[in-house]
């Protein structure tokens, strides 16, 4: 664990410019997935093999509707999904057209809510507005789900108008604000939209059908588990939510459009290979991580949070290997039979995979099943030959650097305590959060009223870590302090601590420097959560 100060300089680095990279592509998807949710299970209900769908025994029907509608004389059979999608056929050829949910959903809403918060995080919500009319000549000059076209349109929209803004910055007669400002941001919108129709759509239309294409090529020539080759190691690196938000769901969204379900949001999602690491490491580990492995697979697994299992994997290096070939082996299981979910699962949780492939019918969900149990039992069998192979050395180590195994006892307990304090003594042993950062107090200056948690995408672990200090909190007495947790890529600078994971310091400095820092190993327990809320208690003393 390391706690920092204000830092005076601005973190550089490449691991932390893809990271910021990633992080901002999966900042367009991730506030937005309750949306795609809805439209999953909207889907997953009305069309036509739906549970209410027109060729569902569920289903409501009506006869006579084509004469209704002007269609001809002959009946057509229309339930629920006539109700829900945009065209049906009747019997005799004539095209009935109607209002629907499952078409405009997909075409039309969600692509232009990615535009709408890409706007925003570069441009608030003048950025937001801008790329939304912009994103619309995308999506009308192509009429397919434009994702990737409202994940570049979007982001550029709001930086052409952050620019425009620039040119007449401060110049602008005092009563004339509003009127330039409505007057700029409509004009460019509208200048935008028509180029989004004529040249930027075809263009996304083109990229979306190479990327498709490319797709399509590495599943029928049977290459798409090599992908588990770049999948597991980024994910153990922090990129996990811009790997499968950012890559796989714009792309899966599409495909499932027009088959029902995607196999590509399985690829990054699937709970099996973080579910075998942490069982081999319950069976076969040695010290702290044998024994908190358990509760972490309980977590990951129906929690969906995959990050709870990134330490494991980075304390043992081989085990990314185990992570590829399960995660391959997933891969391959639902590549050959056909699984696939219908709309994204996050968090990744097996509840969530559930549901997500309900929406393609039962069969589909026993084979994303079987692709979970195969992963698991892959990873779980050459991750426990790897810490049976080095078992031994492990266990000397661990002799070896007993204050290292102090440290990691209090990290599990959460807090720090006397007898602990009486055995460190015996030791000249650093323990490895201690050896990796040149303070181990947190120390700050001024009053502390907000303490925000910070990760990648603002959810899942940062959540469970403000809950946990939040807790710690009430339990000493202390209410009035606000503990929250959001994405880095949204800090503002307002916060007194910041919290966050060692691999993410870095960046979350560059978003707040004059936030206290705070690194731990494990958002869930650490021994810095009772040297912030002693700091906050010694704080209060002195203010009275």
């Amino acid at each position: 664990m390391t706690t920092t100060s204000p830092a005076a300089t601005r973190p550089g680095g490449l691991r932390v410019g893809v990271q910021r990279f990633g992080t901002f592509l999966s900042g367009m998807i991730m506030p937005n997935i309750a949306a795609f949710i809805a439209w999953g299970f909207i889907t997953m209900l009305f069309i036509p093999k739906g549970f209410f769908g027109a060729e569902s025994p569920f289903g409501w029907h009506w006869a006579g509707v084509s004469e209704i509608l002007g269609g001809g004389g002959d009946s057509v059979i229309i339930g629920w999904q006539g109700a829900m999608t945009s065209v049906a056929e009747s019997a005799d050829g004539n095209i009935l057209a109607y209002v629907g949910l499952v078409g405009p959903m997909v075409t039309y809403l969600l692509p232009l809510l990615i535009a709408n918060t890409a706007g925003r995080m570069v441009y608030g919500e003048r950025g937001g507005v801008v790329a939304s009319i912009a994103t619309v000549g995308v999506i009308v000059g192509t009429n397919i789900p434009m994702f990737l076209g409202a994940m570049i349109m979007g982001p550029l929209a709001a930086w052409i108008m952050k620019k425009v803004d620039s040119i007449w910055d401060g110049k602008i007669r005092p009563g004339f604000e509003m009127l330039v400002n409505n007057f700029s941001a409509g004009i460019l919108g509208m200048i935008l939209a028509i180029i989004g129709f004529f040249a930027f759509g075809p263009v996304m239309l083109g990229i979306s059908a190479a990327l498709g294409a490319a797709v399509d090529w590495l599943v029928t020539l049977q290459l798409l588990p090599l992908v588990s080759i770049i999948v597991e190691p980024a994910k153990v690196l922090f990129l996990n939510n811009a790997i499968n938000h950012g890559v796989f769901t714009p792309l899966g969204i599409e495909q499932a459009a027009e088959t029902g379900k995607s196999i590509l949001f399985l690829i990054e999602a699937n709970p099996g290979p973080g579910l075998g690491l942490l069982l081999a490491f319950s069976f076969f580990g040695v010290g702290a991580a044998k024994g908190s492995a358990p509760g972490a697979a309980i977590i990951q697994f129906f929690g969906g949070i995959h990050e709870i299992y990134f330490p494991y994997a980075l304390s043992k290096p081989t085990t990314i290997l185990a992570l590829i070939a399960g995660g391959a082996a997933g891969v391959t299981t639902n590549m050959v039979l056909g699984g696939g979910l219908a709309f994204p699962a996050a968090p990744g949780s097996i509840i969530a995979v559930t549901f997500a492939a309900l929406g393609a019918g039962v069969g589909n969900v026993m084979v994303v099943y079987l692709s979970v149990i195969i992963a698991a039992t892959v990873t779980f069998l050459i991750t426990g030959v790897i810490l049976r192979a080095s078992r031994k050395r492990d266990l000397a180590a661990e002799g070896d650097a007993f204050g290292a195994a102090i440290a990691q006892t209090e990290a599990n307990k959460g807090k720090s305590s006397a007898a602990m304090d009486a055995l460190r003594t015996s030791t000249a042993t650093a323990a490895p959060e201690a050896a990796a950062a040149p303070s181990t107090t947190v120390v700050a200056a001024a009053p502390i009223e907000r303490i925000v948690f910070a990760c990648d995408a603002g959810m899942g672990s940062s959540a469970m870590g403000a809950s946990v200090l939040r807790n710690k909190l009430k339990k000493a007495g202390i209410e009035d302090i606000t503990v929250t947790n959001q994405a880095i890529a949204n800090l503002d600078g307002t916060a007194d601590v910041v919290i966050t994971q060692q691999q993410l310091t870095e960046r979350a400095t560059a978003k707040s420097p004059n936030s206290v820092h705070v690194s731990v190993d494990n958002f869930m327990n650490s021994p810095k959560y009772e040297e912030v809320v002693e700091m906050v208690r010694e704080q209060r003393k002195e203010a009275e």
